[in-house]
């Protein structure tokens, strides 16, 4: 794999410590703001809805720009998001960096994302992308835990000032990695345009993508944003025990992501329909099993792994129905990951007003269960497609 592709990573790993790090701080940020819980964790959907807009929107903008200047400028918006978001009292003022910063993580993945397909062969596109998203797993795995314990010893405004440090060598690798003058899409001005890119939306087999990846990510974020209840009220684990259950889920995912990049490219539908049912009773056995700490860390670890390797399977499985789109191929597949971040912490939320600390797992079982139904009726009424 290119080294511009590793350095493109270390960009994502700053990002998405920015993203998943509330996972560990949301009981911090409702104290500290005096909002409850469930407004702190709607932090999240804050971020996802920037990334559902930003990304069409950046994409389209920057389909003619150099690909090195488009991702610096993001960068340097995220971290001054980040640096406004450390030294606020409002909450409302919060939440407009988060969506702000999400914009601009938004515009950055999706150009990353066209620029990475555009390294490697077509039948090297699952790899290339694990490689990418490895900066997502990396940071569940290390930066996301470090910035709970940050968060734990020093408050949760030392972890954004964490994460707009972090921008700084991201910002350092872009410049050594990307070539200047290469646009996101180098035959770009020749390609389609971008009505026409736009109209590949109409495509059956790209919006079946694209839901099943909203709804599988959608179940992933609603647990994912909710953890540190999940395990300091119903599984009754001391807050020390919340950035070691980050680790795992962290170790999970980026195992999740490195299977898939070696099979999704020749085996995706097998994996599809082996993981995805696997990911629904992982939800059903964590829901069930939440008073249990020990199997709670456990299925952590597995639903890592599991919910992973399906996300980016999905993921590619956008991008290649999106081949007709080479510029805003990459936008469709983050809006649409994005879109179920939206939805699950925000349905999630409202759960927990019913079901507790568990409820999240819940709507994560109902999401995966609706994309597995999904995923059997168009296999039925397809069989031959893959």
């Amino acid at each position: 794999m290119p080294l511009a592709l590793y350095l493109l990573a270390l960009a994502v790993f700053a990002m998405g410590t920015s993203e998943f790090m509330l996972a560990g701080l949301v009981p911090d940020i409702a104290a500290d703001i005096d909002v409850s819980v469930g407004s702190a964790g709607l932090l999240t959907s804050a971020f996802a809805v920037g990334m559902v807009l930003g990304a069409p929107l950046m994409a389209a903008v920057a389909r003619r720009w150099p690909a090195r200047s488009a991702l610096l400028g993001c960068v340097a918006v995220f971290a001054l998001c980040h640096v406004v978001a450390a030294t606020t009292a409002s909450f409302t003022v919060l939440f407009g960096t988060r969506v702000v910063a999400a914009v601009a993580n938004a515009g950055f993945l999706a150009v990353a994302l066209s620029t990475a397909i555009g390294l490697v062969a077509t039948d090297q596109k699952g790899r290339a992308l694990a490689v990418l998203l490895s900066g997502t797993t990396l940071a569940t795995v290390a930066g996301v835990p470090a910035g709970a314990l940050l968060g734990t010893t020093l408050g949760w405004r030392a972890a954004f000032w964490a994460v707009a440090l972090l921008c700084v060598p991201a910002g350092v690798a872009i410049v050594a990695g990307i070539r200047p003058g290469v646009a996101p899409a180098s035959e770009v001005a020749a390609g389609p345009s971008l009505a026409s890119e736009l109209a590949a939306l109409r495509a059956p087999r790209l919006l079946l993508a694209m839901a099943l990846g909203a709804l599988v990510n959608g179940g992933t974020f609603a647990v994912f944003t909710f953890v540190a209840p999940l395990v300091t009220g119903t599984a009754g684990l001391d807050e020390i025990w919340v950035p070691l259950a980050l680790v795992l889920f962290g170790v999970g995912s980026f195992l999740g992501v490195t299977v898939a990049g070696r099979l999704s490219d020749r085996h995706s539908t097998r994996l599809l329909d082996v993981a995805t049912p696997v990911l629904l009773l992982g939800w059903l056995a964590l829901g069930v099993t939440a008073t249990r700490p020990l199997l709670v860390l456990g299925l952590v670890l597995v639903q890592g792994v599991v919910a992973f390797a399906v996300g980016s399977t999905l993921i590619a499985r956008v991008l290649h129905a999106a081949a007709g789109a080479p510029t805003m191929a990459g936008s469709y597949a983050t809006a649409a990951l994005n879109l179920g971040a939206t939805a699950g912490p925000a349905v999630a939320a409202v759960s927990r007003s019913g079901s507790g600390d568990v409820g999240p797992v819940w709507v994560a079982a109902v999401l995966t269960g609706i994309a597995l139904l999904l995923l059997l009726t168009s296999r039925r009424a397809d069989p031959g497609r893959h």
